[in-house]
């Protein structure tokens, strides 16, 4: 999801948009323990639009 999308949404949109890339991120970060993961980049990208989502998220919070 590129900054666009992320900046369309609401606060509560962004809240939940981060939980389910931080349950994806979870379950990648299971696959490499388990040796299941053949794109380890994944972890990386994940990581990433957490981070961006957060981001966007306290802009928000603080504008208010």
């Amino acid at each position: 999801m590129n900054t666009t999308e992320l900046r369309q949404k609401d606060a509560a949109g962004l809240a939940t948009e981060i939980k389910a890339l931080q349950k994806a991120h979870f379950n990648l970060r299971m696959q490499k323990a388990t040796q299941q993961l053949g794109n380890t980049n994944q972890l990386h990208q994940t990581r990433r639009s957490i981070a961006r989502a957060k981001t966007i998220l306290a802009q928000k919070q603080a504008a208010k």
